[in-house]
C-alpha cells in the first residue's frame, strides 16, 4: 500500500508513476484504490491497462483484493486521506490503516518533504509506531529539493533507525495533477506526462529495492466464469456518465447480465433488446446542453422508462430529475422521470458513508456531490438513509420502474440486493 501522512503528500502522483513504470517493465501490475473514490482507478486503469478495484472495509470491498490478483506480478493499492483518517478521530474505521491490517499489507509512507529535513524523522517514528498491526517498512518524498535535500532525509531515517527512505520525486509544477473540477479530475491523463512521470520514477525511485521488500505470497480467491447472459443491462458510459464500481459491474455479470454500455451524449437511441438501464454517476451538469441536444436519446430513454427498469445514481440521478440549475445559473430540463429539481453549489453538500433500506432491501454506499435538491419532492422515496453518526433521513425517489438516489451502492457482495435488482428488470 502506498499511503500518505495527508492529502496532498503526493501517493496518488507516486501511485500513478510507479504503476506507469511497473506496466513499462513488462510486469502485469493489478491496482487497487483504498476508500470509494471513483477518479483515481479510473487514472491507475490508464497508468498500469488494468482495471482498478476499489477496496474499502466499510464497503466490504477488501474481498476484492485476494479476488483480482490471482497470476499477477504485483498489486498496487493507493490509500486515501492520510494513512490513520477514518470515520472517527480516535478508531481505524474506513481508514486505509484498517484496510492495510486487515490485509496484511507492508505500507510505503509518502511524505510531503517541502520544508521538511531531520523532522521527517519524529514524523515517520510516530506514523511508523502508532499502531502494532499496520506495518510501514519505507518512505516515499514527495517536493524534494535536490538530491543533497533527499541525502539528508535518508541520513535522518537511517540514523534513527526508522524505515528507509525508498526513493523520491523532486519538486516540479510539471508533475502536479491536473486542474480537478470542484475536487474531481475531468478527463484522460496525458500519456507523456504518465511516461515522463515513470521516467523520473526509475531514477529516483529504487524500484528493484521496493519490489523485493514488498515480495509475498497473496491468499487467491479463485472467480468464476460469468454465466450466459439473460437480461441485457444498458449502462451509461461517455463524458457525462462514468463512475460505477468495477465490482458491481462484475457482480452482475455474475449474475448472468449482459453489460450493453452506451452514450446518453453520442448515440442516436438506446441499444436494442435492453432489459433495463443504468445511470452512474459522472458530470450531467458540465454536459447537460449536449444531452438535451440529442433529441433521439431522451426520446429513447423516457420510452424506455415506460415499461421498463432505469436507476440513475448521483449524476445519473440528476438527468433523471425535472431540472437542474448549472454553475452559471441556466435551469436546464432533465428527463423528468422522478419528480425533483438541483442545483449546482460550489461548496460540497454531502459526504460520507451511509446504510440504507428500502424496497431492494437493506445496502451500504456513499455519497459525495456538490449538488442538491432546491427543495424535498414528494416521496415515495428510495432509501431511508442513516450516515456514521446516525443521522437519518429519507431520499432519492421511484416512480413506475424508475429509482434513482444521491448514493452510489456498492452491491457486488450483496446478492439478495442485486437479485432484488434484477426481478424489477424481469417483472
Amino acid at each position: 500500500m502506498i499511503a500518505g501522512t495527508n492529502s496532498g503528500s503526493g501517493k496518488t502522483t507516486l501511485t500513478l508513476g510507479i504503476l506507469r513504470a511497473l506496466k513499462q517493465r513488462g510486469m502485469n501490475v493489478v491496482p487497487f484504490k483504498c476508500g470509494p473514490d471513483y477518479i483515481d482507478p479510473l487514472f491507475h486503469r490508464q497508468a498500469a491497462g488494468a482495471v482498478s478495484w476499489n477496496l474499502d472495509v466499510f464497503l466490504g470491498s477488501e474481498r476484492e483484493f485476494c479476488r483480482r490478483t490471482q497470476g499477477c506480478d504485483a498489486a498496487v493499492v493507493e490509500g486515501v486521506m492520510g494513512l490513520f483518517d477514518g470515520i472517527y478521530p480516535d478508531r481505524l474505521d474506513a481508514s486505509c490503516a484498517e484496510l492495510a491490517a486487515k490485509l496484511s499489507l507492508p505500507v510505503i509512507l509518502t511524505v510531503n518533504a517541502q520544508g521538511i529535513g531531520g523532522s521527517i524523522a519524529p514524523l515517520v517514528k510516530g506514523f511508523s509506531q502508532w499502531h502494532p498491526e499496520v506495518k510501514i517498512i519505507g518512505v516515499l518524498a514527495n517536493k524534494v529539493g535536490s538530491a543533497r535535500h533527499a541525502e539528508i532525509l535518508q541520513k535522518a531515517l537511517e540514523s534513527a533507525s526508522l524505515p528507509p527512505l525508498l526513493g523520491y520525486l523532486l519538486r516540479d509544477e510539471h508533475l502536479i495533477l491536473p486542474e480537478r473540477h470542484l475536487g474531481l479530475s475531468v478527463g484522460k491523463l496525458d500519456e507523456s506526462w504518465l511516461n515522463e512521470l515513470a521516467e523520473k520514477i526509475e531514477r529516483t525511485v529504487d524500484l528493484e529495492k521496493l519490489l523485493d521488500m514488498t515480495r509475498g505470497e497473496i491468499s487467491c480467491l479463485p472467480v468464476e466464469k460469468d454465466p450466459p447472459a439473460t437480461l441485457r443491462l444498458g449502462v451509461a458510459h461517455d463524458e457525462a456518465f462514468c463512475f460505477y464500481y468495477e465490482a458491481n459491474l462484475a457482480a452482475l455479470r455474475q449474475h448472468g447480465v449482459e453489460i450493453v454500455p452506451f452514450s446518453p451524449l453520442h448515440d442516436p437511441a438506446l441499444p436494442e433488446n435492453l432489459d433495463g438501464i443504468y445511470l452512474g454517476g459522472g458530470y450531467p451538469e458540465l454536459y447537460m446542453k449536449d444531452i438535451n441536444a440529442n433529441e433521439t436519446m431522451t426520446a429513447s430513454i423516457r420510452n424506455f422508462a415506460e415499461n421498463h427498469f432505469v436507476y440513475g445514481e448521483c449524476g445519473g440521478y440528476l438527468y433523471l430529475l425535472e431540472s437542474l440549475e448549472n454553475f452559471a445559473g441556466e435551469t436546464l430540463p432533465g428527463l423528468g422521470l422522478l419528480p425533483g429539481r438541483a442545483v449546482m453549489n460550489r461548496k460540497l453538500a454531502s459526504l460520507g458513508y451511509r446504510e440504507v433500506t428500502g424496497p431492494w432491501g437493506r445496502g451500504r454506499g456513499h455519497e459525495f456531490h456538490y449538488s442538491s435538491l432546491i427543495e424535498p419532492p414528494p416521496g415515495p422515496y428510495l432509501w431511508h438513509s442513516s450516515d456514521a453518526h446516525g443521522r437519518q433521513s429519507d431520499c432519492g425517489g421511484m416512480r413506475g420502474k424508475v429509482f434513482g438516489s444521491y448514493i452510489h451502492l456498492y452491491f457486488a457482495d450483496d446478492p439478495d440486493l442485486i437479485r432484488n435488482m434484477l426481478a424489477r428488470m424481469k417483472g
